[in-house]
């Protein structure tokens, strides 16, 4: 049964980090539509985790949310203990979908950037992304999928971006990995690339300023920058069984930027 036609009578299970806001809010939110229920992590605001939950609610699908700092591997062990009893809650044992999307944003040149501003980038969004799924694998059922999430970045070079791009394309790396050391379990990971999307990342500045809104616009072939949707829809397609054949691939979603 795929992602698309699943509807109410799914019974599959997505584990996506990051889900109280931006792209991780919407891939909740798109998965609750096909019937998908989550189990989705926050860092800090608790407000908007809840406000994630009504959201599922409404569309008629669960969603229980999870505090996690993703830097901290330290809460690991305790986290996956609070996963086996959210899936209890949810009348599961193992979980079917991991979405490794949870982030921060790093505005620094390469010259300017600091030891400590580095090593948090990487405790997040690549040691982060390491062990927490490597914590998660044993939960998850076979034939289960991974998506990780990179950048448009690691294709295309712009200035203050030296730290992050460069981490992200050893995401990118891990996923080709995880995709063959995970084979035996039938277990596919891949990765999606969004380019430019209009949220609270880095401050919201694509989202709330015109004119670095019309400026990214103007470099992207489709003549618009992206939103959150653009991205969580491609996200569920590679969750789907209708891509179960694509393994250990990289996926931008840019709208054309920077052809």
């Amino acid at each position: 049964m795929t992602i698309e036609n699943a509807g109410k009578q799914s019974d599959k299970i997505a584990i996506v980090t990051g889900g109280s806001r931006g792209i991780g809010r919407s891939t909740v939110i798109c998965l609750a539509k096909q019937g998908i229920r989550s189990i989705f992590t926050y860092n800090s605001n608790k407000v908007e985790a809840e406000r994630v939950v009504a959201l599922t609610e409404e569309v008629g699908a669960k969603a229980i949310p999870l505090q996690l700092d993703t830097g901290n591997v330290s809460q690991f062990a305790n986290f996956a203990d609070q996963v086996s009893r959210a899936l209890g809650v949810l009348g599961a044992n193992r979980f079917d979908y991991l979405v490794n999307n949870a982030g921060t944003s790093s505005n620094s040149s390469f010259a300017q950037t600091t030891e400590a501003e580095l090593d948090a980038l990487y405790a997040v969004h690549f040691k982060g992304v390491f062990l927490l799924t490597q914590t998660l694998v044993p939960l998850m059922n076979d034939g289960g999928r991974i998506v990780n999430i990179s950048s448009g970045l690691t294709r295309f070079a712009i200035p203050n971006r030296a730290a992050y791009g460069s981490i992200k394309a050893a995401v990118e790396s891990l996923t080709r990995y995880m995709a063959v050391e995970l084979a035996h379990r039938r277990i596919a990971a891949n990765v999606v690339a969004p380019g430019a999307i209009a949220t609270d990342f880095s401050g919201g500045i694509l989202r709330d300023n015109a004119d670095v809104n019309k400026m990214v616009a103007s470099q992207t072939a489709l003549g618009r920058v992206g939103l959150p949707e653009d991205v969580s829809s491609v996200i569920s397609g590679l969750l789907s069984d209708d891509f179960g054949w694509v393994n250990a691939q990289r996926i931008e979603v840019a709208g054309g930027v920077h052809i």
